[in-house]
């Protein structure tokens, strides 16, 4: 197929194998790397990608590198732990035969330590990944996004996302884009308070558990809510500590 998957990583050597044979059925796949201490690199040049090396200190920046270094029109942006399932493939190759709109949207079809997500964000998590080689991201360290398009379709086949090995997995990851997006909130200008401390981790415990109806999937439903509220409070506890740190 005439297009260009792109893949930002870090780190990945175990699932990246994996994810680059899954779409060895599009015409290029480059890997951005952005400066893995595993096997990574290799791992992924051994299943057939090219591999572009330290090309960002964010997701954007790699994605963004990514995107320049294509040879195709059309690029689909995935993550090392997303899949491409037959149906959605099918879906790409129709659209791109006879595209209505600049940039197309797709549904994230999350999975949480084994088991389908569907309520809350996790079941309304629509992300924009099949864009034109001219568009780039909006250069944040977390939670980046495409540029915004005035123009975007809605594909109709969901893509699978499966984002934590376990548990530990989690909690490393939690607390690792707690900090990035604390950097971003640091540079923006805000500082943390006993609101962002005490209030937000609280608000968005309830809003998961109770009005996203995460108190419906017993006890997995509060380990996700608990630990969404822990994500807020991690983000603003580092927030809280940068601006102590700049003036110490």
């Amino acid at each position: 197929m005439p297009i260009t998957i792109i893949i930002p990583v870090l780190d990945e050597a175990s699932q990246i194998e994996e994810c680059v044979r899954h779409v060895s059925w599009a015409d290029e796949i480059v890997v951005a790397d952005g400066g893995s201490r595993d096997d990574t690199v290799a791992v992924a040049r051994g299943a057939g990608a090219t591999v572009l090396e330290k090309t960002g200190p964010t997701i954007a920046a790699q994605r963004n590198s990514a995107i320049a270094a294509a040879r195709n029109e059309w690029i689909f942006a995935i993550d090392a732990d997303e899949r491409i399932p037959d149906a959605l493939r099918e879906e790409i190759a129709a659209t791109m035969l006879h595209p209505r709109h600049a940039a197309y949207r797709v549904r994230r079809r999350s999975f949480y330590l084994g088991r389908e997500q569907t309520r809350g964000r996790w079941g309304r998590d629509w992300v924009v990944r099949l864009f034109t080689r001219e568009r780039r991201y909006v250069l944040r360290r977390v939670h980046e996004g495409l540029e915004p398009v005035s123009d975007v379709g809605s594909l109709k086949s969901p893509l699978a996302h499966d984002p934590y090995r376990d548990l530990s997995h989690q909690l490393e990851k939690m607390n690792r884009y707690a900090y990035l997006g604390a950097q971003d909130l640091y540079d923006q200008g805000r500082r943390a308070n006993l609101t962002d401390l005490a209030g937000r981790p609280l608000a968005r415990f309830l809003r998961a558990y109770l009005i996203d109806g995460a108190c419906r999937d017993g006890l997995a439903g509060l380990v996700e809510a608990s630990l969404g509220g822990c994500t807020a409070f991690l983000k603003y506890a580092h927030l809280w500590a940068l601006e102590r740190r700049v003036r110490a």
